[in-house]
């Protein structure tokens, strides 16, 4: 059993068939699932049930046309824009997080802003926002670029975007609304905040015209790991989604954030780092290993060099033997954190290109565990008590298969060691992650000069 009360947050990650590659080929996948909503609601539903603090979608804000030979052999081409689909399954749950993912480069403040404050009025307080920089050239050359911002631009754009988002979210206090029919009284004057906000990169007057969240603020939620994204999300993030190979990486990453947020004047606490998890579970190592094996097998060549061509920054590996060397490639502008940790990897094991793309056809570089519900409890265990993780966003091999099987085989054991909760304690986001509702931010101030 755990000797603490501290306990083991959950994501429930949700992409499409799955997170392998080829999910969409498993016998038991919904091969249509990037555009079927009752699959998201039956996902949804499984992850609420099994008492998951929420649940995250990623997003990318364009398709990858220049490869067609690979991507007509995937399922990633065709998905529904994040909010969309959690505003709708608000609808259809009532406690779980809903997480979406908005890029700043391709968005304005103000409507971001107006978007996660009316979700979590719909939700009932369940929003988060994962705040990313996107990284692919494809992305901007929707958006009027035909070259993505360089990577420091990105994180200092990125920074004042937040600034101007949290700012929108106070411009009402939780009183503000007083809706008095009897003296015509719809709300305080003095209790409305105009935001005024004039930077380097954006002009936002306010005020945000939707009331404060339920929860004070949707929970900010950064995935960065290369220098500028973890002074970033030290300084704003509240949830940190990350990818780690080993608990040694991890344990540093997690040491490294905490320290960099008492340099802010936060509690380390007030931070929780959660590293993605891409389990495949059996009952025996066997099974786990024949459930893997099924997946790996359809993988098609073109496909997996394709996908660590993106992975790893962008780098075309067509024309190079699947079975020589990862060759030394140039500092990518993508995600600079992703890339040395898969030349790492490379290194470390001395893997060839095909070797590489196997290894990341599930987990794309997050940590993959193969193995029984025993085992697997007992890494997740390591990481959460001896200092690399505060939870785990949960990578499903493919759906719902690969989700029911970490419900019904690993949560048991977790709940057994007392590691995760057995019902919720709360209605919101952050009542699930254990993180405090922010003050406003005039009330902020007038304690502080008190």
């Amino acid at each position: 059993m755990a000797t603490s009360s501290r306990q083991i947050k959950l994501g429930a990650f949700l992409m499409q068939t799955g997170h392998h590659i080829a999910a969409w080929r498993h016998p038991q996948a919904q091969a249509d699932a990037g555009s079927n909503f009752r699959h998201y609601v039956e996902l949804a539903k499984l992850a609420e049930a099994a008492k998951f603090d929420a649940v995250f979608l990623a997003d990318s804000v364009g398709v990858r046309s220049s490869e067609l030979a690979s991507l007509s052999r995937t399922a990633r081409s065709d998905h529904f824009e994040p909010l969309t689909l959690l505003s709708a399954l608000a609808a259809v749950t009532e406690r779980i997080g809903l997480i979406a993912t908005v890029s700043t480069s391709f968005n304005e403040p103000f409507n971001v802003a107006r978007k996660f404050a009316s979700l979590d009025q719909i939700s009932g307080g369940r929003s988060g926002w994962n705040l990313v920089t996107s990284s692919g050239t494809g992305e901007a050359q929707n958006f009027n670029r035909d070259e993505h911002f360089e990577h420091a631009l990105r994180y200092e754009r990125a920074a004042e975007f937040h600034d101007v988002v949290t700012g929108l979210w106070d411009s009402w206090e939780d009183d503000s609304f007083v809706r008095d029919k009897d003296s015509g009284q719809y709300f305080h004057e003095d209790k409305l905040h105009v935001l005024h906000h004039k930077g380097k990169h954006f002009s936002v007057r306010g005020p945000l015209n939707v009331s404060r969240s339920p929860q004070g603020r949707p929970v900010v939620v950064q995935a960065g790991a290369s220098e500028a994204g973890r002074d970033l999300a030290a300084r704003t993030a509240e949830v940190i989604f990350v990818a780690h190979q080993t608990f040694d990486e991890a344990k540093s990453f997690y040491r490294d954030i905490k320290d960099r947020a008492q340099a802010y004047d936060r509690e380390p606490e007030s931070i929780k780092i959660m590293p993605g998890i891409f389990p495949v579970v059996g009952r025996t190592q066997e099974e786990a290993e024949e459930k893997f094996a099924l997946l790996q097998d359809l993988v098609h060549p073109v496909v997996g060099v394709s996908l660590l061509s993106n992975v790893i920054g962008g780098f075309d590996f067509s024309g190079l033997p699947v079975d020589g060397p990862v060759p030394e490639l140039p500092e990518t502008n993508g995600p600079k954190s992703r890339q040395r940790l898969l030349l790492d990897l490379a290194r470390r094991e001395n893997l060839s290109i095909r070797d590489l793309y196997l290894r990341i056809a599930g987990a794309r570089g997050h940590q993959q565990v193969v193995g029984t519900p025993q085992s697997i409890a007992d890494q997740l265990q390591q990481w959460f008590e001896e200092g690399g993780a505060d939870g785990f966003n949960i990578m499903s091999p493919w759906f719902p298969g690969g989700l029911q099987d970490f419900i019904e085989l690993v949560l048991p054991e977790l709940r057994r060691r007392g590691l995760v909760r057995t019902e919720y304690d709360g209605s919101t986001l952050r009542e699930h992650l254990g993180l405090q509702r922010p003050r406003h931010g005039q009330r902020r101030a007038a304690v502080s000069a008190a």
